[in-house]
């Protein structure tokens, strides 16, 4: 019976064996990886932080300036493709994919953290700085690495219907070669780049929520036994989740979680500090966009005390959002057909972010002051235990019980939604996103992420896994920035491509001459063809321009070969004013080679050649094959009109004062 499955062999096997053999490498031998690994790690963030900084720097800049351009008027998909989902489905899932278990485990562990151990000693227990130095982890910075991989992915695939894969992103340099083992081996990376980074989360999400179901009670301890039958329960409903699709389970679970996460964060503002908290958000976002450029160059070189704290903290954060790139890109690009470029852009960078921001001065601010106003310092005394500080926070509220239980629920939703969006890219990454996927193909994926987390979360290699998945992050930052040169390249052709205009010579086409014309249509020129075109058209056009430019008493001439071997050009020469001139040459164009394979499209038979105009300004001409001699000569009156206006014009003086010898 043959089994049905969309797996593209030559990605799918060598990935699943080579994460496979890592994860139980480092099972086996978790303690001399994983300190190997970070022995490389230190390396890699003491000498190289700047590197990593420079990545984000340089995503973010690229993005703005994509936003910015005509390229921001790009639609994923065809000009008239519509948006597949809702703006709030579509944010709900994006920040579900890309932070939303995140912000429950750190929501109040890092502000807190930040606030008894600053960067810098000298910055004292600050509040404001402990909330900045947070949002400059999870803010705009995490989701400029997000938005490029989601860009570059959605661009390709959508617009020019290739593969859902990283390989198509490179489709300008490579070509037809993203087919081959260079494609293989870009997909292959990051098929297991995906799976380690979350199959990491998941070990460490296991731990956090068997933290929380044991305060609330639910379970009697934190034994291997509970976190195994965890990891089964919410793989089992992550499965069925990523069976049923992006349309039904994946969306209904993450619009879900994204207003249970509003209705606790407002809940804990208005039972909190309220007026404090809403002062704070505004200080603390002004700080942010107020230092945002000083610190994002940070490195603490005149500083050293500073740099363990930013290895730590800023330089792991940015490598782990790098590693992560092509799984939440990949589902992120996989839900934004029918996007603008500009609106991509600018929701993927901040729409996110302001939910994280009022998220995590609401939360961690709040910590900070129940701490210092109600708690008496228990809280920031928890500061290294962060599986259950959310869980101690919380306490300190009304209803508190409801509140831990509302918090598990959340924590088992965006373990889900991360589970199952996790299953959806693996599968797509692995099959090039072909079809409809097999069923067991989504259990075969929640079964291997499953038992590999429970080993190492077993073997204490979980540690390793993830060092080994922030270490890829430097290779694949370069693999981005190849991306970007790649979407730039391609964003530019489309510009070109969509604003081109008809040809130069066919707006004077009526319907007399029509086989005339489609002849020339099909028939490549040879620099021969524009040496006759000059010859027969353009010189008897100059010649009697010429005559009568004389008539007028202005005097022209004739030069051939002034701009090569086949050109020619009107002169009118001038004492004070920059002279006029009107040229035509031979220039060789380049003819894809997708044409020249093509059967059932015209073939060049040798260099092709196109009568292209010039003028004395340095404009950029025009391709004149299709002009008649008359033609021509209203051609060439029309730019002689705009020389006379422009010369006439006292304003455009010092434009004209430049002379042509």
């Amino acid at each position: 019976m043959k089994i049905k499955t969309t797996f593209t062999r030559s990605v799918a096997l060598p990935g699943i064996i080579l994460l496979v053999l890592l994860s139980v490498f480092c099972g086996i031998f978790p303690e001399h990886t994983a300190l190997v690994l970070q022995k490389v790690q230190t390396f890699f963030y003491d000498n190289l932080s700047w590197v990593y900084i420079f990545f984000v720097i340089f995503f973010l800049v690229f993005l703005l300036i994509v936003a910015c351009g005509k390229t921001g008027n790009i639609r994923l998909g065809a000009d008239n493709a519509k948006p597949q989902h809702s703006f709030f489905s579509w944010v709900a899932m994006l920040f579900s994919a890309g932070m939303g278990i995140g912000l429950m485990y750190f929501g109040v562990a890092e502000p807190l953290s930040h606030y008894v151990n600053p960067p810098l000693a000298s910055m004292g227990h600050s509040e404001k700085e402990a909330l900045f130095s947070t949002f400059m982890h999870w803010g705009i910075h995490a989701w400029a690495i997000y938005a490029v991989m989601g860009l570059v992915l959605a661009y390709f695939s959508y617009r020019y219907k290739l593969p859902l894969a990283m390989r198509s992103g490179l489709y300008p340099l490579l070509k037809n070669r993203i087919n081959g083992w260079m494609g293989d081996l870009i997909d292959i990376f990051a098929l297991c780049c995906t799976f380690f980074g979350i199959t990491t989360s998941l070990g460490f999400g296991v731990v956090q929520l068997n933290s929380g179901l044991t305060y609330l009670g639910i379970l009697p301890g934190d034994s291997f036994l509970w976190q195994s039958i965890i990891v089964f329960v919410v793989l089992t409903v992550a499965i069925i989740s990523a069976s049923s699709g992006v349309n039904k389970g994946v969306k209904i679970l993450s619009e879900i979680n994204l207003l249970l996460a509003f209705l606790l964060m407002i809940f804990i503002l208005c039972t909190g500090p309220t007026v404090h908290l809403l002062g704070a958000l505004s200080e603390a976002v002004g700080t942010y966009f107020g230092n945002l450029i000083q610190r994002t160059f940070e490195t603490f070189t005149f500083e050293p005390e500073g740099k363990a704290w930013l290895s730590n903290w800023t330089i792991m954060y940015w490598a782990w959002w790098i590693s992560w790139a092509p799984f939440v890109g990949l589902f992120i690009a996989k839900i934004s057909k029918g996007r603008t470029v500009r609106e991509f852009i600018l929701v993927v960078l901040f729409v996110p972010s302001f939910f994280i921001f009022m998220w995590m001065t609401v939360f961690g601010g709040g910590a900070i002051w129940m701490d210092e106003n109600v708690a008496g310092g228990a809280l920031s005394a928890l500061v290294n235990d962060p599986d259950s500080l959310l869980f101690h926070f919380l306490q300190l509220f009304p209803l508190s019980k409801g509140l831990c239980t509302l918090a598990v629920v959340m924590i088992t939703v965006f373990f889900v939604t991360s589970a199952d969006s996790g299953i959806m890219v693996l599968n797509s990454i692995s099959s090039k996103n072909k079809g409809k996927t097999p069923i067991w193909q989504n259990i075969f994926w929640g079964v291997v992420m499953g038992l590999l987390s429970l080993l190492l979360l077993r073997s204490g290699g979980l540690k390793a896994l993830q060092t080994m998945t922030l270490l890829s992050a430097l290779p694949f930052g370069l693999i981005m920035i190849l991306l970007c040169f790649c979407l730039w390249k391609a964003l530019r052709t489309d510009i070109v491509y969509h604003q081109s205009k008809l040809p130069y010579g066919s707006h004077n086409w009526d319907s007399s001459r029509w086989k005339d014309y489609l002849n020339q249509i099909l028939l490549f020129t040879k620099k021969s063809d524009v040496k006759a075109f000059i010859q027969n058209n353009v010189r008897p056009a100059f010649e009697e321009l010429k005559v009568a430019f004389a008539e007028k008493d202005v005097e022209a001439e004739i030069r051939e070969g002034k701009a090569g071997p086949v050109s020619i050009e009107l002169l009118i020469r001038y004492d004070k004013l920059r002279n006029f001139k009107y040229g035509v040459m031979a220039e060789k164009q380049a003819v894809s080679q997708y044409v020249i394979d093509e059967d059932n499209a015209p073939t060049p038979e040798s260099d092709v050649y196109v009568p292209m105009s010039y003028y004395n300004s340095g404009r950029t001409g025009n391709d004149i094959q299709h002009l008649e001699k008359d033609e021509i000569i209203a051609d060439v009156l029309r730019y002689y009109e705009r020389f006379i206006n422009i010369a006439s014009d006292e304003n455009s003086e010092i434009l004209m004062l430049d002379r042509d010898m």
